[in-house]
């Protein structure tokens, strides 16, 4: 596996990515607003990517580099490399290139009601990496629930 920083060869491995994870966001694929984000990042160089030596994306992170609060906008790891420590390779990687305390990362990730939490992992991922729940926030566009995680950079 390596990580490196998305390029436009990397468009449709972030719409595939996005695919496994429409059943918790929404169809994602044909939203030209996602396609839009994913374009601008890649374009600002604050797209993220993990590959294998494949063709195939195994996660992929669209982070804001804006101090002194910065945003990780989306992070998806491939359903098939979960629990293998590709995300946290990918936010090691965003931390290093993008982060200068003092300051906050947050995250807006599911509510503790949703059943996306458990099933994707995603609040005990953000909590082992040293993220805290903070408050809530509008529901998603399927309804579910969502909850900012906060991580203090000294």
């Amino acid at each position: 596996m390596f990580v490196r920083v998305a390029g436009e060869q990397d468009f449709y491995g972030f719409l595939g990515l996005a695919a496994q994870v429409e059943c918790w966001f929404g169809p994602m694929g044909e939203d030209l607003g996602f396609h839009d984000a994913v374009r601008k990042h890649i374009r600002r160089s604050t797209a993220i990517i993990a590959a294998s030596s494949g063709t195939d994306l195994l996660s992929g992170l669209l982070f804001a580099a804006k101090a002194p609060t910065y945003h990780v906008h989306w992070l998806v790891v491939s359903e098939r490399s979960r629990g293998k420590g590709v995300g946290r390779a990918l936010m090691a990687e965003a931390m290093r290139r993008f982060v200068s305390g003092p300051g906050a990362v947050e995250v807006v990730t599911f509510g503790a009601d949703h059943p996306g939490a458990s099933v994707s992992g995603a609040r005990v991922f953000y909590e082992r990496l040293g993220f805290a729940p903070a408050e809530a926030v509008d529901p998603g566009p399927e309804g579910g629930s969502r909850q900012v995680f906060r991580l203090a950079v000294p």
